[in-house]
Order: C-alpha cells, then structure tokens, then sequence
C-alpha cells in the first residue's frame, strides 16, 4: 500500500527550491525623448507616428522652446538604429535595446560624427518635411531675361487655346446633327 506523507502544509513550502513568481508581460514600451530627457510610456500596439505626435503636442505644451521629435528609433551600443516609420507598430527588440525620439539637431550632431555625406531621404519620407534641410547651392539663382522666343511661346500658347476652343465649340454645335445622320 501507499504510504502517507506526514509533513504539514507548512513544512511543503519551505522546499529547498526558490518560487517562480510568474513572469509577466511588459504591457507598455518606453520611449526616451531626447529633447525633453524624459521617458513617455505607451502601449504595446502603438504606431510610431502617433506616438511622435504625442510626443510633439506634450514638447509644446510643457516644455516649450525645445526642439520636436522627427521619428523614433531602437538604439543598442554597436549596433545599427532601426528607424520606425509612421506606420510601424512600435517594439521592444529586447536586452540593451532603447526606443527614443530623433530631432533636428541630433540629425545635424550624427552627420557631423561620421564625417560623410549622408544620402538626403525624400521629403515625403515619414510624413515629415523637415528630415533634411535643403542644401544651399553655391551658385545664386539668376533668373534669365525675357527675350522674344519667351514671348512667341506664350502668344501660341494663347493662339491654340482659342483655336481648341472653336474646334470643340463647333463639335458640340454639329453633334445634334451627327447623332440624326447616324439614325
């Protein structure tokens, strides 16, 4: 037969093994802002640009005068940022790995600590006009002098809008015409 086990409830605690607390899940992402140097909590299934945007309407009411947030990324030591556009949902990529904003200015401090030309994004990039300022040409702009074949081509320009004009206007004139030929 079975033999019973004679230790008490409280003796069955005190085992030799520690207890695992139930490890649970991380329910909001933090993001550092560089500008203000405080972290803003969000929840796991944000997009990133509504989160910039947040970030940008709290720069402007509390702290005001400091520079607003362009994008976010996930920044580890040694390792390349990962950029999130306005539409990424924003993640945690784990240990060493830190989610913070981007401005102007760091932009502007980064070019400057690598030394090279860095490829310009298009202005549609993230929504935002405000990546890359335009470069200055070191050329001024001239603007050239109007001379006769400039002229000539806005008087034709002119001429054959008329003449489309009349094409169409005697088209629409003779339609009534043409739909009972066609009968």
């Amino acid at each position: 037969m079975a033999e019973k086990s004679t230790l008490s409830p409280t003796s069955q605690t005190s085992s030799p093994l520690p207890r695992r607390r139930p490890t649970q899940r991380v329910q909001y992402l933090e993001v550092n802002c560089t500008s203000s140097g405080k972290t803003r909590r969000f929840a796991e299934s944000t997009d990133a640009g509504s989160a910039v945007e947040l970030i940008n309407m709290r720069l402007k009411t509390e702290e005001v005068g400091l520079p607003s947030a362009l994008y976010i990324e996930a920044v580890k030591d040694g390792e390349e940022p990962i950029v999130f556009g306005p539409t990424s949902t924003l993640v945690s990529y784990g240990d060493g790995w830190k989610l913070q904003t981007v401005t102007q200015t760091d932009l502007f401090r980064t070019e400057e600590i690598r030394h090279r030309d860095v490829r310009r994004m298009p202005k549609q990039a993230f929504g935002l006009g405000v990546l890359y300022p335009e470069r200055r040409e070191s050329k001024p702009r001239v603007s050239k002098p109007i001379n006769l074949l400039y002229i000539f081509k806005i008087v034709f320009a002119f001429i054959f809008i008329f003449v489309l004009g009349a094409i169409f206007t005697l088209f629409l004139d003779y339609l009534p015409e043409l739909i009972l030929f066609v009968k």
